[in-house]
Order: C-alpha cells, then sequence, then structure tokens
C-alpha cells in the first residue's frame, strides 16, 4: 500500500500567522490561520480536513460491505462534522458525527444499518480517530 504525504507550512504567531496545507498529489492546497479554525472566517482547517477524509473513507468501507454482502449502492453521500473542544489546557477533537444516506437498491433497513456501522467502526480513518466519540446516523433513501 502506498504511503500518502501532505504538507503544512506556517509564518507568524498563532494568533496573527497564517498558513497553507497542500496535498501531496497537488489535487488540494487551502490557506488557513487562526481565524479559519476558531474563527468562522473562509479558509480550511485541519480539522474540516480530518472530517473530509473520515467521510470519504467511510463513504469507502461501506461500499466496500454492501458490495461483500451483494449489494451495489447507487449513491453514498457522507457528512463528517468534527467537534475541536478545549480540554484541559489544550484542545481535542472530542466527537465525530457522521451523516450518511445512501440509495442501495434491494436492501433492507437492518442489512442498512448493520453495514452502516460496521463501516464506522471498520474504515481505517475511524480506527486513526479512535480516541474521539464517532457517531453515525444512516438514511437509506427510499426506505
Amino acid at each position: 500500500m502506498p504511503t500518502r504525504d501532505a504538507k503544512a507550512v506556517w509564518k507568524g504567531s498563532l494568533p496573527q500567522g497564517k498558513g497553507t496545507m497542500t496535498l501531496g498529489s497537488g489535487a488540494f492546497e487551502g490557506a488557513y490561520s487562526f481565524a479559519t479554525r476558531f474563527e468562522g472566517e473562509p479558509g480550511t482547517n485541519p480539522e474540516e480536513l480530518i472530517g473530509a477524509a473520515h467521510a470519504g473513507c467511510f463513504s469507502m468501507a461501506l461500499s466496500m460491505l454492501l458490495g461483500k454482502a451483494g449489494y451495489t449502492p447507487t449513491i453514498i453521500e457522507t457528512w463528517a462534522d468534527v467537534t475541536l473542544e478545549k480540554v484541559g489546557d489544550g484542545f481535542q477533537i472530542t466527537r465525530i458525527q457522521l451523516t450518511t444516506e445512501a440509495d442501495v437498491p434491494g436492501i433492507d433497513e437492518g442489512a442498512f444499518q448493520m453495514q452502516a456501522e460496521s463501516a464506522k467502526v471498520n474504515c481505517p480513518v475511524s480506527k486513526a480517530l479512535a480516541g474521539a466519540r464517532i457517531e453515525l446516523e444512516a438514511r437509506l433513501k427510499g426506505a
């Protein structure tokens, strides 16, 4: 399996500094700062990128598990809300809320929920983020 890389450059102090994050593939480069991370200013932040990675990993894992169970999803859409909170003297990602909607012809609700829960627990990004509480709301379209 390949090793993936990314780069972050930060210039200046924490409150006034600015930086960029770049994916090694070149598919994304985004500006980040104290204000984009903590004050809602335009730009990206580490938690947003973690959320994108988690949503993507979960969606792929769910597709794989559904396929192994004999189902082919038409579409899987997943959102990840990543909560960063002050804990003690620092900050910590405490919670990740995954919300997924999928159109999976022929599957019943119980089988879908079982596969979604398995994807939540077993996708590699979930395993890497096991220190956070990971919650899942899975909705089957058309059910």
